[in-house]
């Protein structure tokens, strides 16, 4: 059984939380994040204000899943505001490309039509050059999901590789037909 939920949370002093209402509010130097905290559930903040302490008010299941859950989205909100996410994606494949203009991503992979992808205004995407993406966000779950949907478009193929990679993922190829 994980105890996940009983570790403290360390504080940055550049970093504010406040629980107000059932209702976490995490400021830093990069922006704000609230998060609803469920009412068998108690935030508090140790007296020398150095960490954040997540308790349970049962040890029924249900409570027991919410303690973790609240404990790891408290952390990474702090983690967020005061050094953010960030997520690479490479295009591989011959033609394989993407161009930002806005909050607008088009992406050429192999198509007839390129695929056109609106980003969250919490999420920013830069391309470094035509074949590799850089999101960046103070949202963990924003940044990580936008990555997922543009690598949905075109997942890495088993035999060639080509797609959509995450910066540093290793794919292991099959061999193919043997004549």
């Amino acid at each position: 059984m994980s105890r996940m939920g009983n570790k403290p949370i360390a504080l940055d002093p550049k970093v504010k939380v406040e629980i107000k209402d059932g209702v976490a509010t995490v400021t830093g130097p990069k922006g704000t994040l609230t998060q609803a905290i469920p009412s068998d559930i108690s935030v508090e903040i140790a007296a020398d204000g150095k960490e954040v302490l997540v308790k349970r008010a049962s040890d029924a299941r249900q409570t027991k899943m919410n303690h973790g859950l609240v404990r790891s989205l408290l952390n990474n909100m702090i983690i967020g505001v005061n050094t953010g996410f960030t997520v690479e994606l490479d295009f591989v494949g011959v033609g394989y490309r993407a161009a930002i203009q806005g909050q607008t991503l088009t992406m050429n992979l192999g198509y007839s039509n390129p695929r056109v992808l609106e980003v969250p205004k919490n999420v920013t995407v830069t391309v470094k050059d035509q074949t590799h993406l850089v999101l960046e966000s103070i949202d963990k779950q924003a940044v990580g999901q936008v990555a997922a949907t543009i690598r949905s478009n075109r997942v890495p193929d088993a035999y060639h590789g080509k797609g959509v990679r995450y910066t540093g993922e290793q794919l292991s190829l099959k061999e193919g037909k043997k004549v």
